[in-house]
């Protein structure tokens, strides 16, 4: 069946759409035109607004677009989601917001304390991972797909978790939590460690694990979260009785696609920022070697003295 049944509404999600639009004119507003009323502010760089406006316009495809349809239809397209949102949409909205908007942020005490904490580095790691983990345990995605306030409430804090993990790496404000160099290369290793056990399980099960993507009755009702009540009351009519109406993948093939798909994005990011952590390491190296030399030496020349 054609994905047209469920509505414009549950298609293109209207309401998160004016949400995002609103997000960027703020956005704007806040980094040109109304930057003058703060203190210590400078232009926004065009690479940022780049960043930002990427960042928004993904999430909107990932969250607000058919493609979020899918995702309560098929597992596989649910881990694309994770992925890109986790992964790719809160690095880009992160990087794109200039430092001296974070230090108003930092300013407000409790956030301050409250960041400052969960941005540890190894904090900041577990809990991203751990509620990662968590969120994909069969009995919990299950019931949160089937509570609008679950959803949504595990959805924002799985975001956040990741705003944290990414935090360490992408700052560049003084005072605040980061890792350098080769750091920040075991952080990125070992969070491919960490995330590989749930994939596994994802992937070697031998059977569905998941009720809100094999059993009808469960199915329907997790479409409610982006589908109107009316429209599926419309709909039970039609004899809907699950996802295997609008694709021929079987549950169990889908699922173990969801594993690999999750896996695969998440170690081409990491290779990625493991790629350009390394260049820009390598460049640093080189461009400070006299300096780097003679703190050596200077070190060298201490511990002789204390022989």
């Amino acid at each position: 069946m054609p994905l047209s049944i469920f509505g414009f509404r549950a298609l293109w999600s209207p309401w998160f759409l004016l949400i995002i639009i609103l997000g960027m004119a703020l956005y704007l507003l806040l980094t040109t035109k109304m930057r003058h009323r703060f203190q210590d502010t400078y232009p926004v760089t065009r690479n940022q607004i780049i960043l930002f406006m990427s960042g928004m316009v993904i999430l909107y495809v990932v969250k607000g677009s058919p493609v979020d349809l899918l995702g309560h239809i098929l597992f596989s397209i649910h881990m694309v989601q994770m992925a890109v949102l986790l992964l790719v949409v809160a690095p880009l909205i992160m990087m794109g917001i200039p430092n001296w908007m974070w230090k108003k942020v930092f300013d407000i005490g409790i956030l301050d304390r409250i960041i400052t904490f969960f941005t540890k580095p190894i904090l900041s790691l577990l809990v991203f991972c751990g509620m990662f983990s968590v969120y994909h345990i069969p009995l919990i995605l299950d019931n949160v797909k089937l509570s609008a306030p679950l959803h949504t409430i595990f959805t924002i804090t799985l975001f956040v978790a990741a705003v944290f993990f990414w935090w360490p790496i992408i700052n560049t404000l003084k005072g605040q939590p980061k890792l350098h160099g080769l750091k920040k290369i075991g952080y990125i290793i070992l969070s491919a460690i960490l995330i590989t056990p749930a994939c596994s399980l994802i992937i070697f099960v031998d059977v569905p694990v998941y009720e809100t993507y094999k059993s009808g009755e469960s199915w329907l009702r997790a479409m409610a979260l982006c589908v109107p009540a009316s429209t599926l009351s419309g709909l039970a009519g039609l004899g809907i009785s699950g996802p295997e109406l609008f694709t021929n993948m079987p549950t169990l093939v889908d699922q173990q696609l969801g594993g690999i798909i999750m896996k695969v994005f998440q170690e081409i990011i990491y290779v990625g920022v493991l790629g350009s952590i390394f260049i820009k390491w390598h460049r640093e190296e080189q461009d400070n070697a006299e300096e780097i030399t003679a703190n050596a030496l200077l070190e060298r020349q201490k511990m002789t003295l204390y022989r």
